[in-house]
């Protein structure tokens, strides 16, 4: 593939960001770009299958998502993501420092049903400190650990903040699931 500039590279991370498909005004209003230009750019990407369009705008193809450095995603590499881990490499959850919860979680399934109905100050304290992006990345999930650290930034907090982890880790999970 030849090398992308940084206008189409900022619409494939727009399109990853989004999680839902993009009308080509609002990657207009995101990106900064003129309309005939947008869909110049957007035309492009499709042509090159690094994203496709759909009934409601334009999604990332997996294509699209090695573009952006993400690994490519097989059966064997889903089933890594998703499987137990040993019982000391488990996330275990605190309130704070030296005050656990006295919950963990072995795969990345249970922890998407764990962040459910964890308390608040659990969720915040792990965000604040990217816990949740250190245990994705043991995980080999770098996708769903940029994503967590992208809620990180947002400095969400009780339930937008379950909210949010929750759907990205529910997304990832089926995305994986789907393999």
């Amino acid at each position: 593939m030849k090398e992308l500039g940084q206008t189409k590279k900022g619409i494939l991370d727009l399109l990853w960001r989004t999680e839902s498909p993009v009308s080509l005004k609002e990657v207009s209003q995101n990106i900064g770009l003129k309309g005939r230009s947008t869909n110049m750019h957007v035309l492009g990407l499709a042509k090159m299958g690094l994203a496709r369009k759909t009934e409601a705008g334009y999604v990332l193809t997996d294509y699209g998502r090695e573009a952006l450095g993400f690994p490519k995603v097989d059966e064997a590499f889903a089933k890594k993501i998703l499987g137990k881990t040993p019982p000391e490499k488990a996330f275990r959850f605190y309130y704070g420092i030296h005050q656990p919860a006295g919950i963990s979680s072995d795969s990345l399934v249970d922890f998407c049903e764990k962040i459910r109905a964890i308390d608040a100050r659990s969720m915040e304290f792990h965000t604040s400190r990217g816990d949740f992006e250190l245990w994705a990345s043991y995980l080999g999930d770098t996708e769903l650990a940029k994503r967590l650290r992208l809620i990180r930034d947002a400095n969400l907090t009780g339930e937008s903040l379950r909210q949010r982890l929750y759907r990205a880790v529910k997304s990832r999970c089926d995305q994986l699931l789907k393999i």
